[in-house]
């Protein structure tokens, strides 16, 4: 059986996307944090690459190593108590991790920028937005005040924020948590970076708010050409924007699929219980699924298949041998381009 190492493929017109050279490869990463109770390793092997233009969406639990594997690539991991003990970490074909932490610095804002979860929490409360916006500027450009503050109202029109000119002045408490989620764009933005990471981007928003931020991402993605990935562990919210899906647990991705395919037939037992935890139109009154049990303790994951224990189709293979992330195929052992399941019988749960 083909056991997959990178790439968990593209759809449609994502496959012209990344029929170059990846913008981002991600190869084998670990990563682990020195605790009083032991070695927490949250990054197990995890391979993935996103293209220019390209959206992958990394899904998963809290936990699931989705955000510092982000972190890792980023370069803001604390270390110690963090270190990355192997992998590899390639943009535009160099490996970053063998920069010098000051090389780093001069990527972060300029090649690739981060989205982070609470805009609140992010935001300097003691400086104007305008300031914050126009920091990117004077740092990286340096330009005048003067000037990166013109540049920081022409940013906030281009996320859409109403009456940008006289609310430049204005603090992150005086914005409503969707506009203070767009000035978060708008400093990811700033300086035009090839590649973008959004961390639950609208986990704190309700869900008209949600789609606009998505579709107004989505947009200045298409208008840029940036790569993106797009963490989050809400399947209902990367379906109209993402290309590809890798989906995590306890460190690990256990399945990789162009978006839509996943939706149709997912190739693993946990996708295809966080399929089953979203809300339906037509499930009104019962009770929502939930998958069983609690991810696992980090300090202590489970030989063999971390998801066995909430596994229901899980049989005594399943703690014996970790599974490889292999190629999935059709019956008739036609591969599924871009599709992976790392489980001892995804054969039964895509054909099942």
């Amino acid at each position: 059986m083909t056991t997959i190492e990178k790439d968990p493929g593209t759809n449609g017109a994502a496959a012209a996307k990344t029929s170059a050279a990846p913008l981002l490869e991600v190869r084998n990463l670990h990563v682990e944090f020195k605790t009083d109770e032991g070695i927490a390793k949250a990054v197990n092997g995890v391979s993935y690459s996103v293209g220019a233009g390209e959206t992958l969406a990394v899904l998963g639990e809290s936990g699931s190593g989705k955000s510092v594997t982000a972190q890792a690539i980023m370069g803001i991991l604390d270390m110690p108590p963090g270190r990355i003990p192997q992998g590899e970490i390639l943009f535009k074909g160099q490996d970053i991790l063998k920069l010098s932490g000051e090389e780093r610095r001069k990527m972060r804002g300029a090649k690739m920028a981060m989205i982070f979860q609470d805009a609140l929490s992010a935001l300097n409360p003691v400086h104007s937005v305008g300031t914050q916006i126009g920091e990117m500027f004077r740092v990286h450009r340096g330009m005048s005040k003067k000037d990166a503050k013109a540049k920081a109202v022409e940013l906030m029109d281009r996320v859409r924020i109403p009456a940008a000119k006289a609310r430049v002045g204005d603090y992150p408490h005086q914005f409503s948590g969707g506009m203070r989620q767009r000035i978060m764009i708008a400093m990811a933005l700033a300086l035009e970076p090839d590649l973008i990471i959004a961390d639950e981007p609208t986990t704190a928003l309700d869900v008209t708010v949600q789609a606009q931020v998505m579709d107004l991402l989505a947009e200045l993605q298409r208008e840029m050409n940036m790569g993106l990935i797009l963490i989050t562990h809400d399947l209902g919210v990367v379906a109209d924007v993402a290309d590809k899906i890798a989906v995590m647990y306890a460190g690990r991705i256990v399945e990789t699929a162009p978006v839509h395919e996943i939706y149709k037939r997912p190739a693993h037992p946990y996708t295809r219980g966080l399929l089953s935890s979203i809300p339906r139109l037509d499930q009104k009154g019962q009770d929502l699924y939930a998958i069983k049990g609690l991810p696992p303790n980090l300090l202590a994951i489970p030989s063999g298949c971390a998801f066995r224990p909430r596994c229901a189709s899980a049989q005594s293979v399943c703690g014996e041998e970790v599974p490889a992330l292999e190629q999935v195929t059709e019956r008739d052992g036609t591969d599924l381009a871009g599709r992976g399941s790392a489980c001892h019988f995804w054969k039964e749960t895509i054909h099942g």
